[in-house]
């Protein structure tokens, strides 16, 4: 029988928020270690004399040494020992152990650094300026969604008897050369180009208006000196293109019968009624985030703090996840996607660091404040957040509730937390003027 035993963790403050756990393994347990080691590798391990598998452990320890186990056995002793220890001097921890260890007395000492999560205090939260934008919705905005919806309900007719206008489509084979050789990326065939949509290089498009149905002929442009491809930027390129059809887009007219058949509405009029309500909405969510954001940062400039790197780069790859996600939920392979754009995965995490320099900031800073005013929640607070995130993903509230685990449910309370420190800082805050701020 294993003596689990466990002698309690020492602690050592190295710097601000790195420490050093040194955990001491007792014989007995560290040669439970060995023995899983030795059950886990002899089957890849053979002495002369001895079938594979079948060498007994000493005599592969006397051939080896000793250490042949020790990464297994570390392995197998150390999460317990350390998470023991975590939970007995209540440590936040935001990075991955640097582990070594050394054996002693045939048990093992093994040391262990890992940074904390920084505690930054706030001496007053009170104050913080914030500039409030008036909600206001023009025609012009209005007449901009009716035409996204004429956009999607338009007539498309091919055109025979015409050159290539503005907002047309024209159907193109086009292959791009820079000093006369082709290059990556730069050739399509049945391409329909909406001209007016900038969506090619500025120039290009302009040079289509005017060309008729099979016309072969030459595009010259030069691409942005900022180009995302360093190769191509700022070079001259010749396209060479051929027009296979022209499409013109008929667009329906904004009246009450239109208005009937895009949305649930009889009139024109409650159609628009309905365009605004919708985009007032937008705004105001917009402006709401607009304020928080300059909430936080009034209350990270009141807060002073070293971030450990880990935090930052977890952050970071985290940044990168979502990115990544979007991309491929947008049916584009990730790794297609850096090769078309030029990028690498140094150049994402550098454009990623600020923006997650300020999101760990930002959250320590708002941390501060639950700290301060001792910020709790009820139940009834955490079921409110489980009934709106479960109306908001239409997902049955008991499956939702199922689907959340231990380390989720904390998470999700942090976040309530947050939310209501946030509150109390927009409460205690003063709105002023654009030209006063």
């Amino acid at each position: 029988m294993s003596d689990n035993t466990q002698t309690p963790a020492v602690l050592e403050h190295i710097e601000e928020n790195l420490v050093k756990i040194t955990l001491t393994i007792s014989p007995q347990r560290f040669e439970e270690g060995l023995h899983h080691a030795y059950l886990k590798n002899r089957n890849q391990i053979a002495l002369p004399g001895f079938r594979k598998g079948r060498a007994p452990r000493k005599m592969i320890e006397m051939q080896f040494g000793r250490e042949i186990f020790h990464e297994d056995a570390l392995d197998f002793v150390f999460p317990d020992a350390y998470d023991a220890a975590i939970t007995e001097h209540d440590l936040d921890v935001v990075s991955a152990p640097q582990v070594d260890f050394e054996e002693k007395d045939g048990g093992a000492i093994i040391f262990a650094e890992v940074h904390t999560r920084p505690q930054p205090d706030i001496e007053d939260y009170t104050g913080i300026t914030y500039t409030k934008t008036d909600i206001e919705v023009t025609d012009e905005e209005i007449d901009t969604e009716i035409d996204r919806d004429r956009q999607k309900n338009a007539r498309v007719t091919t055109v025979t008897d015409r050159a290539v206008q503005d907002s047309d489509i024209a159907v193109i084979d086009f292959e791009g050369f820079i000093d006369d050789v082709a290059f990556n990326g730069g050739k399509g065939e049945k391409f329909e180009l909406a001209i007016g949509s900038k969506s090619f290089i500025d120039g290009f498009e302009e040079q289509i208006i005017g060309k008729n149905i099979n016309d072969e002929f030459d595009v010259s442009v030069s691409f942005p000196t900022e180009y995302h491809a360093e190769e191509l930027a700022g070079k001259p390129a010749v396209f060479k293109v051929k027009i296979h059809e022209i499409k013109h887009k008929e667009l329906p007219v904004a009246d009450d019968e239109f208005a009937q058949e895009v949305s649930e509405f009889n009139t024109l009029a409650e159609y628009k009624a309905d365009i605004k309500e919708k985009i007032t909405k937008q705004k105001t969510m917009a402006a709401d985030r607009e304020i928080e954001n300059q909430l936080v940062k009034g209350l990270c400039d009141r807060i002073t703090v070293n971030i450990p790197k880990p935090m930052i780069d977890n952050e970071t790859d985290r940044l990168l996840r979502e990115f990544a996600n979007r991309i491929q939920s947008q049916g584009m392979d990730f790794g297609k996607y850096m090769e078309m754009t030029g990028m690498d995965v140094t150049n994402l995490r550098n454009m990623y660091q600020e923006q997650a320099n300020i999101n760990v900031t930002s959250r320590l800073a708002i941390d501060a404040v639950v700290r301060k005013e001792v910020v709790e929640i009820s139940d009834e607070e955490y079921s409110a957040e489980i009934d709106r995130l479960a109306k908001m993903y239409s997902i049955q509230r008991e499956k939702l509730e199922e689907s959340i685990g231990v380390d989720e449910a904390a998470a999700l309370r942090l976040d309530i937390k947050a939310r209501k420190a946030l509150d109390m800082v927009k409460a205690a805050a003063v709105a002023v003027a654009e030209e006063a701020k």
